[in-house]
């Protein structure tokens, strides 16, 4: 029967192993497999194979001890005896190896699912969070959007006041030259007349002097 068990504590080495050392996407590939074989009828098969194995490797506890006392009462064991004796050490040995194998791998497939799902309910919560944080800083973006424009439109409406005020100050200015221009326009036209008026002024005093 020993045939049977290396294997199988073979098998479960390796599987405890994968399980404890993260190697790739194997691990997540054991997990997988466990859970499947934990659905359904798989832990009651697994419950029977693991009675089975309990009450063979007790039988082959209570055979050591008869073999031994019967060794103790002859005072040796026949080579058959020792034999056996050894064969079902073996199988005991190996046997108890595969149970604690069984125990560590069923331990461990359950801490990591619950280590899995206490991941995966931070990794929830930090997202959540995140996106708690995303959302004040859209709304405080648009906040500020919103006081940008507004300033925007105060700095419109200031500029369309000052267009304006400059418009009617060039519109003054222009007035103003105009008035200026006439101004000047008239004093010119005041100082030919008053140019003509010396003229004849003069051409009177001379025209008195010659008739006296």
């Amino acid at each position: 029967m020993y045939e049977l068990l290396i294997p199988v504590v073979i098998a479960e080495a390796v599987v405890a192993s994968l399980m404890l050392l993260k190697i790739g996407p194997l691990r997540e590939l054991v997990l997988k497999i466990l859970d499947q074989l934990k659905v359904g009828r798989g832990p009651v098969t697994l419950i029977g194979i693991a009675g089975t194995m309990g009450v063979i490797l007790l039988s082959r506890f209570i055979s050591i001890v008869k073999m031994q006392n019967k060794g103790e009462k002859l005072g040796t064991m026949s080579p058959m005896d020792q034999v056996l004796y050894r064969t079902h050490i073996l199988e005991a040995s190996l046997m108890s190896f595969a149970v604690f194998l069984g125990f560590i791998i069923d331990r461990t497939h359950d801490y990591l699912t619950k280590l899995d799902g206490l991941t995966s309910t931070k990794e929830v919560e930090r997202l959540q969070k995140e996106k708690v944080q995303l959302t004040e800083k859209e709304e405080k973006s648009s906040k500020e959007i919103k006081q940008l424009q507004e300033k925007i439109a105060t700095l419109s409406e200031d500029l369309k006041k000052l267009k304006l005020e400059c418009a009617e100050k060039d519109k003054a200015v222009e007035t103003a030259e105009s008035h200026v221009t006439s101004l000047q326009k008239q004093a010119a036209d005041l100082l030919l007349e008053y140019d003509h008026l010396l003229e004849n002024q003069k051409l009177q005093t001379q025209f008195a002097g010659h008739r006296r």
